[in-house]
Order: C-alpha cells, then structure tokens, then sequence
C-alpha cells in the first residue's frame, strides 16, 4: 500500500491531468494511475518520417473553444491555422463539386433540403438545457429515437440524407441511426451549434496545436511530475464514505480521500467497484459504447494537391476515406493528407489486411487528388477501437432512452467517487476543451467535498 493521499485520480488524459493539476493547486496531495505507458489519452504524437510527429489522435481546437485556448497558452504552446486555401472537393452520389467557402454549390433541391433540415435541427438543438439534457421539453419522446429517424422526417432527397449522414459520422465516428435524437441534439447545443462542428474557419477544425496536440498533455504531465504513475492499469476500487482504496493489474494499490474516475465510460465499466456502483450508473455505462474510427495520416515530399489548386479538405459519401484534410506541419514540409475512416467504414477495414487496407486508402486517396496521390513516402494508421484503453473514439455517445433513464448519473457522484471526462462536459463535449471542463469541475467537487470534511474534522476535535 502506497502513502494516503487526497485525491486517487484514474487516467492521464487531460482531463485527468486537468483534475490534477487544479486539486494540486488547492493543496491536495494527488496521484494520478494510467494504464497506458504514456500521457495523453486519445490524443498522440507519433513520428511519420524523419523526425516529424504527427496527430494520431484528436488534434483541432477551434473558436470559442476557450479553455483548451486558455490552457495553451498558460503552457507556453501555440497553434497555427489548418490549410483551407484552394478548391475543396465534395461527392455525393453520382457528382462531383469543387468548391471554395463554407458552401458547397451541387443540387439546388438538396441544398434546400439540407437548408431546411440544419434549420430545424439549430431550433431544436437550442431547446435542450446543457446542464441536464434529460429534462428537455419532450425529451423521452427525443431520446426515444435515434437521430436518423429525426433527420428522416425533415430529410426528402437522397442527397439531403447523403449529406447528413457524412456530418454526423465525421462528428460522432457512429451513423445517426446508432444515436439517440436527445444526445445528438445535445451535443450540436454544446458546442454551439452544426456549423462550429464542421467549419473549419470560424470552426472546430480551424486551428491545430505547433508539435501536435498530445504537447498539452506532455506539458501538464511535466507540471505534475512523479504525481504521474505510467504502466498502471486500475482493476478495481474499493469505497466507502470515508475514502477509496484503488487496486492495479501489479497489485499495488493505492489509498485515498477521494477518486477522480477521468477513462470513457467504457472503461468505467471494466472497473470493479466494491460495493457495486449503484445500478443507475452501471445501467448509463452499459448504454453509452464509443465510436468507431480509423485515422490515417499519408505523407508525401511536398503538399502537391496545393499546386493542384486544391486545399485538401475532402468528402465522400461513398468512399470509406469520407473524410480528408491537409494535416502538413507547420513547417510546410512534407505535405501530409489525414484521413477518416469512421462509424460503419472502420468496421469494415478493420476486418481488412493491412495491406489491403494501405490500398484502399490510398486508392480513395487517388480518386480525390490523382495519381500523384498514389506514391506516399510516409504512412501511419491507428485504429482506435483496438487500444486496450480506449476502445474506440471520437468519444462515447449515448443510445435511445438512455438519457431520460439514467441521464443524472452522468456527473452525480457517489461516495467519494467522482466522475471526469469529456462525455460528462455541459460545453464541447467530445472535445478537448471539454475533458478540460471536466477536469476543472471534478477537482472543484473534490475541494468543496474536502474542505467540509476538513472542517468537519477539526469540529470534532475542538474540546467542549
């Protein structure tokens, strides 16, 4: 048994660090145990060629996303625009579109229809309180759907529906009819609407981080020191109200005032509790599976798709790479394409040799941006929903019924257990700013918690 501390804290995402780091600065004795031999979480550096690193994992962070900007620069990092200059290209069923802006010009009778859709979807999503998305204004009727069943009632061309469904596979890595209607509405309402997902300028994908993202977890990891245990998985917690003792796969264990529980909620679930969680929450983690998503980065000697006229950004509702950017660094050089294969696309190249996989990626590669498209000097894939402690990206989502059922137990705490992590965030959930959120409202649970123990404590041991 290690030394008692304060705060237990299971993950070294960044929300995990996060937790720490705040809990740190109020006083608290913190360790933090992750499974992985790194920091990180779903965000990951790895070198594509010659010394350069690349995102492997989640990388944008974009306008009105305030804290992670925040946090950026309190870490001395910077960032830098993602390329948009050229021509864009979009396919949806038979046609082909070259574009520049934010709008597309193909179908007036699809552009209308998806018009019309975004419109309704923007009033409804409005609708949905951030804090307890369950108690919505006909929420059991919302969450008794899934999303596509929702777009299918104001969707009424093929087009339109093409279009919708690349949107939401590109946000969640899941179809529409894998998602509650009640949590895709929710999630457009957090970040601030359908257009702050998908843009890149004035978007989500506006901005990247200088070296890669996984730096704002290296450098909060170096804030916290030997506070960081690498290569220590928790097996299971044993609670009371009075602390928590945390068990790893090596047999060490660790003692605490209280825990931060900062992993998906699948792997929440993996965790034994002892006494068993209470069955509100086992029933929430059951409902909440992540998405499924391949992401592969292509590097060639220069971005020639820039020469081209084309800014690199592409879209496909046929192709399994339905999603592409121009992820060069930025230095310039070499030029690098990132690619998504996600939601029912990884599935089936997950299924595929790696070869076989290698070639039809760089086969979509090739009908984008021809043949030049076909010789890469540089090639890196992950696929998320193999990583032991992952499972899946870009984050959990919750299916039919499963917020009006056992929606607050989402971030209600139990005991001296605390929850953590981007799906527990009211603003930007799924991203990083919202693991950051979690993160800052954990650690303020604990404190408050903590500080009336203390109290407490100190009342009792006054004499008379």
């Amino acid at each position: 048994m290690s030394e008692p501390v304060d705060v237990a804290i299971v993950g070294a995402g960044v929300a995990g660090l996060v937790a720490a780091r705040e809990s740190v600065r109020r006083g608290n004795d913190v360790v933090v145990l992750e499974a992985r031999d790194r920091v990180g979480g779903r965000l990951l550096n790895e070198e594509l060629c010659d010394g350069v690193l690349i995102e492997m994992g989640g990388q944008w962070v974009g306008p009105g996303q305030d804290r992670v900007l925040a946090l950026i620069g309190e870490l001395g990092l910077s960032t830098f625009p993602t390329h948009t200059a050229g021509r864009h290209i979009l396919e949806v069923g038979n046609s082909r579109t070259l574009y520049t802006g934010r709008v597309p010009l193909f179908n007036p009778l699809a552009m209308a229809d998806v018009g019309r859709a975004q419109w309704a979807l923007r009033r409804a999503a409005r609708r949905i309180p951030l804090d307890e998305p369950w108690t919505a204004t006909g929420g059991d009727r919302l969450d008794g759907q899934t999303f596509a069943t929702w777009l299918d009632r104001r969707l009424h061309t093929d087009d339109g529906h093409a279009i919708m469904h690349m949107a939401t596979e590109a946000i969640f890595a899941a179809g529409p009819e894998d998602i509650s209607a009640l949590w895709a509405l929710f999630y457009i309402h957090a970040a601030g609407g359908l257009d702050a997902l998908i843009n890149v300028s004035g978007g989500a994908q506006q901005d990247r981080v200088v070296g890669g993202s996984q730096r704002i977890a290296l450098a909060l990891a170096e804030e916290l020191a030997d506070r960081v245990v690498l290569g220590t998985p928790v097996t299971a917690i044993d609670w009371t109200s009075s602390g928590v003792v945390l068990h790893t796969a090596g047999g060490s264990s660790y003692e605490a005032r209280r825990a931060i529980v900062a992993v998906p909620p699948p792997l929440a679930a993996r965790i034994r509790f002892n006494p068993a969680l209470p069955t509100d929450r086992d029933q929430l983690l059951q409902r909440m599976p992540m998405g499924r998503v391949i992401k592969v980065n292509v590097g060639y000697s220069e971005p020639f798709w820039r020469a081209d006229g084309l800014s690199g950004q592409a879209n496909s509702g046929s192709r399994a790479l339905g999603t592409v950017f121009d992820n060069t660094p930025s230095t310039g050089n070499p030029g690098v394409l990132v690619g998504f294969l996600e939601g029912r696309h990884a599935d089936f190249a997950s299924r595929l040799s790696p070869d076989e996989r290698r070639r039809k990626i760089l086969a979509d590669l090739v009908g984008y941006f021809g043949e030049s498209a076909a010789g890469p000097i540089a090639y890196l894939e992950r696929d998320w929903a193999a990583e032991e402690y992952t499972r899946g990206c870009y984050g959990a989502f919750a299916g039919p019924m499963a917020l009006t059922r056992f929606g607050p137990a989402l971030r209600t705490p139990i005991g001296p257990l605390h929850w953590a992590g981007t799906e527990t965030a009211t603003a930007w959930a799924g991203y990083i700013d919202g693991a950051i959120q979690s993160g800052q409202r954990s650690a303020d649970e604990v404190a408050q918690t903590l500080s009336r123990t203390t109290t407490i404590e100190k009342t009792a041991e006054s004499p008379g």
